[in-house]
């Protein structure tokens, strides 16, 4: 059982202290604003004196250094940092480093900078902590990454919003209902180079469908999983394995289902076209989506 009701806000006790004392093993801390959901710490802000020359948001950013040195007890349960100097805002994960804290620089994911330049952090607060949409976020737009060292990532404003106009056009494309010209096609999203098109794919994933994906090594691995892939279900693989085979001359149908959903992290311009080429770094996700099922 959840101890945080996803699907209800109302439901949720919802908190937010103003300098709010942790007891540390050798010192007792006070950071500026914690907010609590159900009792849990999950976001932690600091704001500085924009009047103080000496106090800007990389001064807020070291002193919630200090506190995970201080109060290691507040953060066990930390989603979301943010640093302000009541001007500029930026926000970022228990393990980012200072150039992986970001502006929020949209409320409705239409409008950039919608109230001006210099309210970032009122356009932050509106766009991000906003109840449904910060439960929406911490569901499905943080990833731990634990192969080394533990790393916590967290999704930006264009992730988040790309992602739910992508929701939205796979579940049209794959409804029976869809007409001719949008069944089947969910659509693109263009990214430059550095945006975190890997996250934003993983964040997709996760949201379309929160399953354990199952690894397809081989083609015929593939093929055997698409072909019986159940109602919910997620196969990763690498996009040249979607290829015919060396005694093959066209693609073959690998399932007549209309519900599966295949997403590739990347596809640059020499993929496109008549001389496309496929570059095997490339990851592809193959989702079965159950459309009885609510996203």
């Amino acid at each position: 059982m959840s101890i945080v009701d996803w699907s209800d806000t109302a439901r949720n006790d919802w908190l937010a202290l103003n300098q709010f004392s942790v007891q540390g093993p050798k010192l007792t801390r006070r950071p500026y604003v914690v907010l609590f959901i159900d009792g849990l710490p999950v976001v932690v802000v600091e704001l500085k004196n924009p009047g103080d020359e000496n106090a800007d948001l990389w001064a807020a950013f070291n002193q919630l250094q200090a506190y995970k040195e201080d109060i290691p007890d507040l953060f066990h349960s930390n989603a979301l940092l943010v640093i302000s100097d009541g001007i500029e805002a930026r926000v970022g994960s228990l393990t980012a480093d200072p150039v992986r804290y970001t502006a929020w620089r949209t409320i409705d994911g239409a409008s950039v900078d919608p109230l001006g330049a210099m309210k970032e952090l009122e356009t932050l607060v509106h766009g991000l902590f906003r109840r449904e949409r910060l439960l929406n976020y911490l569901r499905h737009f943080i990833l731990v990454q634990d192969d080394g060292p533990l790393v916590k990532k967290v999704a930006g404003y264009h992730q988040i919003h790309a992602v739910r106009a992508v929701v939205e056009s796979v579940l049209v494309a794959s409804s029976p209902k869809a007409d001719a010209y949008r069944r089947g096609k969910g659509g693109a999203v263009s990214h430059t180079q550095g945006p975190g098109k890997s996250i934003e794919m993983t964040c997709l994933a996760a949201e379309l469908l929160r399953e354990t994906p199952v690894q397809a090594d081989t083609r015929p691995r593939l093929r055997e999983l698409l072909s019986h892939i159940p109602s919910r279900g997620i196969v990763s693989t690498t996009i040249q394995k979607f290829t015919p085979g060396e005694d093959e001359d066209s693609f073959p149908v690998l399932s007549e289902r209309h519900n599966i959903a295949v997403i590739c992290d990347k596809a640059d311009r020499s993929q496109y076209g008549f001389q496309a080429s496929l570059d095997g770094k490339a990851m592809a996700v193959a989702i079965s989506l159950d459309l009885r099922a609510p996203v």
